[in-house]
């Protein structure tokens, strides 16, 4: 992966979730684990621990109502991203103490090292942008609101 990489590499079709229904960030947590098993075949339990470990050292609720959930896991070999928008705003002790809306679970390989940070900075890049945001919050359907991401990654790119 290089400086090129966008936000479609990361995500798929099948991982954008809408609406997420949860009534809290630890639900949140568990609905998108559940999620990603199912497109990394990795055990859900297992991601979920990591999800909540990194939750623990300091919310990823960067402001702006968006989160990045992300963790580091054995056993896979790529970065994976799912994308939810929740059907209603979830406490998530965010810097702004905004409730978030907009969640992007980021999955990477143990060694991803500089990359997982890459693509930290560049899913926090395309969502920070308003027209990119008011797009995805007005919308309901996950293919709609991928057509939006992949879009936007390519004009990031």
């Amino acid at each position: 992966m290089d400086g090129r990489m966008t936000l479609t590499d990361l995500l798929s079709p099948a991982a954008v979730i809408s609406p997420l229904r949860a009534n809290g960030k630890k639900q949140a947590l568990q609905e998108l684990a559940l999620h990603a098993a199912t497109l990394t075949g990795l055990p859900e339990r297992e991601i979920f621990e990591a999800l909540l470990q990194r939750e623990r050292l300091g919310s990823t609720g960067i402001g702006d109502g968006i989160a990045i959930p992300h963790g580091r896991m054995p056993g896979i070999d790529r970065l994976v991203g799912l994308f939810a928008r929740a059907e209603k705003p979830i406490d998530f002790d965010a810097l702004d103490g905004q409730p978030v809306d907009i969640i992007f679970v980021l999955i990477a390989p143990e060694g991803a090292g500089a990359d997982h940070l890459k693509a930290l900075a560049r899913v926090a890049r395309v969502l920070r942008n308003q027209s990119v945001l008011e797009q995805v919050r007005k919308i309901r359907d996950p293919s709609a609101i991928y057509a939006v991401l992949a879009e936007s990654a390519a004009q990031a790119a």
